[in-house]
C-alpha cells in the first residue's frame, strides 16, 4: 500500500480507502454485521488508513461498526465521516432510497457532531464533510463559521464536502474549493464517468485541495463481477436499473479490455483504480468492497503497474466516441 498527503492538510492517507457504505446499508444486498467487521480489520492489516462513512449510513450504524472494528488503532487511522441529513426526526426516517431531509443549521450540526462524537467512541474527527450540499449551503456565512468553532474547540481536525452526481455538483464543488477554502473534496470519477469531475482537476491543484475519488468502478461494471447471466440481487439496488444501462455500460467494458489481463500486471479492477490514481490530485479512492476477495484485489491495485501513455492516449480517444454521450447511464445514486 503507498500513501499519499491529503491536499494541505496534515493528514496522510492510504491510496484505497475504506468506504461504508457497502457494510453499514442494504444497499448492496444483506450483508451480516460480522461480515463488515472482519472486512473493515483485513483491510487495516492490508494497510488501509483510511476509512469514510457517514452518519447515515444505517442510520448511526457505520461509525458504530468502524468503533467496534477499529477502536483500538483509532491513532493510527484517519476517518472521515459526513453530516447534513436528518434521520433523526419522523420525518427524516429514509422511505427507501428517497432522499432524507436535509438541515445545515448550527444547531443541527451541532447535535450531529456530538452523535457522530459518541457513535465513533473518539473525541476528534479527523474529516467532516458535508454531505451532498447544494449551492445555498455552500454560501452559509453561519455554516462555515460553526465550522470553524468546531476546529478551534478541537472537535474536528479539518473540514470538506462530499458532492454529486444528482445533489450539487460542479458549481458546488468549485465554489467550495475557491469560496470557502475547504482542504478536501470528494467526487465521483472512474473511467466511464470522467465529466464533470475533471473541471475540479486544475482548481483542486491551484488551492492544493485534495480530492478523494468513490465509485472508481461504476457500480461494479469495472471490477469484473458482474455476470449478465445472474444478474444483481433482488435487494441490491443496482436490480432496479435499466436493462439499457446494463447493455450499454457492457459495451464500454467491453472497448477497455486492453487494461487489464495477460501482460498487463493488473486485473480490470485494479486498471480502474490505477486509472483514478494517475490523477496526483487524488489522494485516495474509494472502491465498493463486498467481500475478502474484493479486498485484496483492490488493495493490492495500489502497488499495481500504473496505466503507460499508450494506455492512457488511447483512453482519451476512447471518452469523446464511446463513453461521453451516455456516461450518465454508467453512474448511480450514490
Amino acid at each position: 500500500m503507498n500513501y499519499r498527503k491529503l491536499g494541505r492538510t496534515d493528514l496522510t492517507v492510504s491510496e484505497v480507502g475504506f468506504g461504508l457504505w457497502t457494510v453499514a446499508t442494504s444497499w448492496w444486498g444483506a450483508k451480516d454485521d460480522a461480515e463488515g467487521l472482519a472486512l473493515l480489520r483485513k483491510a487495516y492489516d492490508l494497510g488501509v488508513t483510511f476509512f469514510d462513512t457517514a452518519d447515515t449510513y444505517g442510520n448511526g450504524k457505520g461509525e458504530t461498526m468502524l468503533a467496534e472494528a477499529l477502536g483500538d488503532v483509532r491513532d493510527k487511522i484517519v476517518i472521515a465521516t459526513k453530516f447534513g441529513y436528518d434521520f433523526y426526526t419522523n420525518d427524516g426516517k429514509r422511505d427507501g432510497h428517497k432522499e432524507l431531509p436535509q438541515d445545515f443549521s448550527a444547531a443541527f450540526v451541532r447535535k450531529a457532531l456530538e452523535e457522530s462524537l459518541r457513535r465513533l467512541d473518539t473525541d476528534c474527527i479527523d474529516l467532516y464533510q458535508l454531505h451532498n450540499p447544494r449551492i445555498g449551503t455552500i454560501q452559509s456565512d453561519e455554516l462555515f463559521a460553526t465550522l470553524e468553532e468546531m476546529k478551534q474547540e478541537g472537535k474536528i481536525r479539518h473540514y470538506g464536502a462530499a458532492i454529486g452526481p444528482d445533489i450539487g455538483w460542479e458549481e458546488e464543488g468549485v465554489a467550495a474549493m475557491r469560496d470557502r477554502q475547504v482542504p478536501s473534496i470528494q467526487i465521483i470519477y472512474s473511467i466511464l464517468e470522467q465529466d464533470p469531475a475533471r473541471a475540479f482537476f486544475p482548481v483542486a491543484e491551484e488551492h492544493n485541495v485534495g480530492l478523494i475519488s468513490r465509485v472508481p468502478h461504476a457500480s461494479s461494471l469495472l471490477d469484473g463481477s458482474y455476470d449478465k447471466d445472474k444478474g444483481f440481487a433482488e435487494n441490491d439496488h443496482r436490480k432496479h436499473r435499466k436493462q439499457e444501462w446494463l447493455d450499454m455500460s457492457m459495451k464500454k467494458v467491453e472497448a477497455v479490455d486492453f487494461l487489464y489481463g495477460e501482460g498487463t500486471g493488473r486485473t480490470i479492477g485494479q486498471a480502474a483504480i490505477q486509472f483514478v490514481l494517475a490523477r496526483p490530485v487524488i489522494s485516495s479512492v474509494l472502491p465498493n468492497m463486498l467481500n475478502e476477495e474484493q479486498l485484496r484485489e483492490f488493495c493490492e491495485a495500489s502497488d499495481a503497474p500504473p496505466l503507460n501513455d499508450d494506455e492512457q492516449t488511447r483512453l482519451e480517444e476512447l471518452y469523446p466516441s464511446v463513453f461521453k454521450n451516455e456516461e450518465a447511464l454508467a453512474g448511480s445514486v450514490r
